[in-house]
């Protein structure tokens, strides 16, 4: 979270709204006292609705390797990945949900 003044945000308007679309929250002072909060839109419509789509954009991001051979073969480096309201519980009704 970074945090900018009125003047320096007038200035340089541009720069700070690209930061935001990138999904970082931009908090505006005046006087050391914050006076609004610039965050991204409709951030939940960023997600992909399926499992498959949001393994994809993961591995997009570089956040996760999709395994292409059997993982006993792998010798990947084991990252931990976190996603924002999502737990190993709503991935296994997921999964239940695509296998039906």
């Amino acid at each position: 979270m970074k945090s900018v003044g009125i003047k320096t945000l007038k200035a340089r308007l541009s720069e700070y709204l690209r930061l935001v679309r990138a999904g970082e929250v931009v908090l505006v002072t005046d006087r050391n006292e914050v006076v609004a909060e610039l965050r991204p839109t409709n951030r939940q419509s960023v997600v992909p609705p399926t499992l498959d789509d949001r393994l994809q954009l993961l591995a997009e991001q570089g956040q996760a390797t999709l395994r292409t051979e059997e993982i006993r073969h792998w010798s990947g480096l084991m990252k931990k990945v976190e996603l924002e309201d999502f737990s190993s519980q709503a991935l296994l009704d997921l999964i239940r949900e695509d296998s039906r």
